[in-house]
C-alpha cells in the first residue's frame, strides 16, 4: 500500500474514531424532559457553588435546591457584591453549569430563597435590603421565574415592599401566583402581570 494511501486510511479512522466518542461533562447537553422545540444551549462543567454568606446554623438559608420531575436540579443562593446566582444541573452530563447572575445587586442578601417547581416550571422568592441584618424589611423583594431550559428567566422586582410570603405554580406549569396582599401573576404567554 502506498504511504500516501495509508496516511488516508489512518486519517478516515482517526475521523472515524473521534466521530463515535462519547459527550464528555463539558459539552452542551440536550436538557432532560425540555420542551421539544427548546433546546439546551447550557455547556455543564461546573461544580456547584454555594453561598459566600456566614451562617452558623445548618442548612443554610441562603442556598436552596429543587429537583425537577426529569432529573434536573436547579439551585440559587446568595453572592455578595453580585446577587441573586442561578446553576443547573443535568443527571445525563452529572455537572453543573457556570454560576449565572439572575438578579444583580450590591444590596444584602435578606431572608432566605424560597423555590417551587411543576412540571418544568421553576419560580424563585428572594428579598435583598441595606438593613434587614438589624431587622428592617426588604427593600427589593425577587420573584423569578424560570422554564424549559433555564437559559433564560423573567424576573420582577418589587421596591420598598416586605417580601413575597408564597409561590404557587400551577400544575400545568403554565402559571405561577406569588401570594401576599397583593399578588402578583406570571403566565408562560404574558410573563410577570399584577401588582
Amino acid at each position: 500500500m502506498p504511504a500516501r494511501v495509508a496516511a488516508a486510511v489512518v486519517v478516515s479512522v482517526l475521523i472515524a474514531v473521534a466521530a463515535c466518542g462519547h459527550q464528555d461533562a463539558a459539552t452542551r447537553a440536550p436538557s432532560v424532559g425540555a420542551s421539544p422545540d427548546s433546546s439546551d444551549s447550557s455547556v455543564y462543567a461546573a461544580e456547584l457553588e454555594k453561598s459566600d454568606l456566614p451562617w452558623s446554623g445548618s442548612p443554610s438559608p441562603y442556598n436552596a435546591e429543587v429537583k425537577l420531575s426529569d432529573g434536573r436540579r436547579v439551585a440559587l443562593h446568595y453572592r455578595r457584591g453580585k446577587g441573586l446566582v442561578e446553576q443547573h444541573y443535568s443527571p445525563r452530563a452529572k455537572a453543573w453549569t457556570e454560576p449565572k447572575v439572575v438578579y444583580r445587586t450590591r444590596t444584602d442578601a435578606c431572608q432566605g430563597i424560597q423555590l417551587r417547581t411543576r412540571n418544568g416550571t421553576v419560580a424563585v422568592i428572594a428579598d435583598f435590603g441595606s438593613y434587614c441584618y438589624d431587622g428592617e424589611p426588604p427593600t427589593e423583594s425577587i420573584a423569578a421565574v424560570g422554564v424549559g431550559n433555564l437559559t433564560e428567566w423573567s424576573v420582577n422586582v418589587t421596591k420598598n415592599f416586605d417580601g413575597w410570603e408564597r409561590a404557587t405554580v400551577s400544575e400545568d406549569g403554565q402559571r405561577v401566583v406569588f401570594g401576599s396582599d397583593p399578588t402578583l401573576n406570571w403566565s408562560r404567554t404574558k410573563g410577570f402581570e399584577g401588582r
